[in-house]
């Protein structure tokens, strides 16, 4: 495995070693021993899965308080454009976002630290999402980030009209509205 960490500090790409031949491929997708001398000790306690259509965009979510979660995220079907938004009250980096492929073909890993809203945009016609967390989800400390926030400037790969948001990611809140996460 290859790890690679990005300019948002503890934000991680991590790229599994695929053996393949005509039959398929194998993969070691997590390896604790090998994330925990990379990244860190994470205990990760629940698994989380997702499938979705083409133009579905998810996020960006996060959790507050207690619930916040760091998460390790990867598409098993499809192709996705994956994104985190820094949004801890102290980083150099607040307000800045990633974005990164995360497909089937290229079998990349994205560690998403705490104190990240996350979210994905679907550009194959079904992509299947899978992540682990280290903390459950909460329902009643769920927050969203506006995905159009002008502030992000993120520019999504597919145009706003064929986008397909839930009621709830409509509504986000602007990084200005909400409340920076704190250790």
């Amino acid at each position: 495995m290859t790890f690679t960490e990005q300019y948002i500090s503890g934000v991680w790409i991590i790229e599994p070693t695929r053996h393949g031949d005509s039959r398929g491929y194998f993969m070691e997708s997590f390896k604790k021993n090998e994330f925990q001398a990379h990244i860190g000790n994470v205990e990760f306690v629940q698994d989380n899965e997702s499938v979705s259509s083409h133009g579905v965009l998810r996020g960006l979510h996060f959790q507050k308080g207690e619930w916040t979660q760091a998460k390790l995220v990867r598409v098993s079907r499809g192709r996705v454009i994956d994104v985190i938004v820094d949004i801890r009250k102290n980083s150099p980096t607040f307000g800045k976002h990633l974005a990164v492929e995360l497909s089937e073909d290229n079998c990349r890993q994205l560690f998403v630290p705490r104190g990240m809203a996350h979210g994905f945009i679907v550009l194959s016609d079904v992509a299947q999402f899978q992540y682990k967390v280290d903390n459950v989800y909460a329902p009643q400390a769920e927050a969203t980030l506006r995905f159009d926030d002008p502030a992000l400037n993120i520019k999504w790969p597919l145009p706003h009209e064929v986008l397909n948001l839930s009621e709830k990611d409509k509504k986000g809140l602007l990084l200005n509205e909400i409340e920076p996460y704190s250790e």
